[in-house]
């Protein structure tokens, strides 16, 4: 059982400085009734993992010497490899906005996190981690004098859940695209993930039903890349969390229901100079205030999309979104404001230009995504590799042959030809380490001959009385 946080201790965890170095954030345990940290980290798909202390073990924790066995998590280690490490970043710090009230009403105290890199027992990093692989590309587009910024648009759906407690597909209401209650009534949850969230130190822009009934979305502010990374594995946790504990099952599955729009995660991105000035802007640019630098980097994301398609949109599902008639992107072109290529240049200019990339969906791991994302991005810039000229009609109505004519190509067609593509970028290949791409590779290939080997439910129906 939970509580959320009162009104009144808001502002006090609204208040968490991520400077606070190792004595403060003790002190802040203990003024704050924090009786266990959870130790988080993603394994190679993205999904949250923790280690768990209790206070007792608050300072060992935090000098980054908790161990755990590596080899049961998806894409790290072999057993005769397995200890690793847990180093925190001290500015993820956060306080769970709930009470947790164990059996019998007992008062369990409060449950801060922390964010983790992963280690070697030789305190050297570990290439295997996600979240370090994000900031080794960092570090790169630091180098050319560049930081790069994201804003993701993450959509997720809420179902009812069964008389015992498992996930249907049933929706929970009939509204469409902004509506509001009474047709819309996954409001009052949107509510209180919003609250969780800006107790969590989001600065939330906006929440509303999307198209699909049960679709919905809640945008927070853009940040840099590896920050925004964090906050994207923690808003995944929140959104189901507080589903759950409002009877609902949330999930962030691309497709889940046939003859409905899938869930996306437009992420739009920018570059950033040391000076905080938009490189990504030009007022004498050539296409309407856009910059050289800019203009390169969406060459890169063309010309590396169909490889990093596999990280961006990782599950045999991902493509079942992906396909013509439902809003998602599928050919590779970009556009000025125009919403149907696979890039959209936004209309905002000077700090605001950005392009948005309409691609990936929520599942992906978001420290690979933007890892590879920003180097697509960068060796477009490095190279000056030049994008065709941008689209300006509508690219799902066009015919194969107007495609061919502007040499309009297409995103794969199933994960299977998303990670043969993967497997021969050099440029994807070198930004995720040999580690983490030979491990990725090999899982999902798996996974889509375990996929493609399944006999479903549509081949019985269609073939088992036919022939």
């Amino acid at each position: 059982m939970t509580s959320t946080i009162s009104p009144s201790e808001l502002e006090a965890y609204q208040a968490i400085d991520s400077r606070m170095d190792r004595q403060q954030i003790l002190e802040h345990t203990r003024e704050h009734n924090v009786r266990f940290l959870r130790m988080q980290f993603t394994d190679l798909t993205g999904i949250n993992k923790n280690i768990e202390v209790p206070a007792s073990q608050f300072e060992k924790a935090l000098d980054g010497e908790i161990q755990f066995d590596g080899s049961s998590v998806e894409g790290f280690t072999r057993i005769e490899e397995s200890d690793m490490l847990l180093k925190p970043d001290h500015a993820t710090y956060r306080i769970d906005p709930w009470v947790s009230v164990g059996h019998g009403g007992r008062d369990q105290g409060r449950v801060a996190r922390l964010i983790c890199d992963i280690y070697n027992p030789d305190e050297t990093p570990f290439e295997g981690c996600p979240r370090l692989a994000l900031q080794r590309m960092c570090a790169r587009a630091a180098e050319l004098g560049f930081v790069m910024n994201a804003g993701p648009e993450a959509e997720f759906f809420l179902f009812l859940q069964g008389a015992e407690g498992q996930a249907t597909t049933e929706t929970h209401d009939g509204a469409g695209y902004f509506d509001l209650a009474p047709m819309d009534l996954g409001e009052e949850c949107r509510r209180e993930i919003v609250i969780a969230l800006e107790a969590l130190g989001f600065e939330i822009e906006a929440a509303h039903h999307e198209v699909a009934p049960g679709q919905h979305e809640i945008d927070f502010k853009y940040g840099s890349a590896l920050a925004t990374a964090d906050n994207l594995a923690t808003f995944r946790f929140v959104v189901r969390r507080v589903a759950r504990d409002m009877g609902l099952h949330a999930t962030f599955m691309p497709k889940p229901l046939h003859g409905q729009n899938g869930s996306g995660m437009h992420v739009h991105q920018s570059l950033f100079r040391e000076d905080g000035t938009n490189s990504f802007f030009d007022p004498d640019g050539e296409y309407d205030g856009i910059s050289d630098t800019m203009r390169w980097y969406v060459g890169g994301l063309l010309k590396h999309a169909r490889a990093f398609c596999a990280i961006t949109n990782p599950l045999v599902n991902s493509y079942k979104r992906l396909v013509p008639g439902y809003e998602a992107p599928t050919d590779l072109a970009w556009s000025m404001r125009n919403r149907s290529p696979l890039i959209r240049v936004p209309a905002r200019r000077a700090i605001g230009t950005r392009c948005e990339l309409r691609m990936p969906d929520p599942t992906c791991n978001p420290y690979l995504a933007f890892t590879v994302m920003l180097a697509a991005g960068l060796d477009g810039v490095k190279n000056q590799i030049e994008p065709p000229p941008p689209v300006s009609a509508n690219v799902y109505r066009m015919s194969a042959r107007e495609r061919s004519r502007l040499k309009i190509k297409s995103l794969p067609a199933n994960l299977g030809e998303a990670v043969t593509a993967l497997d021969k970028d050099e440029v994807m290949k070198d930004a995720l380490g040999q580690h983490i791409f030979e491990h990725f590779v090999h899982a999902k290939r798996t996974e889509w001959q375990e996929y493609i080997a399944t006999v479903h439910d549509w081949e019985v129906d269609r073939y088992l009385t036919t022939f």
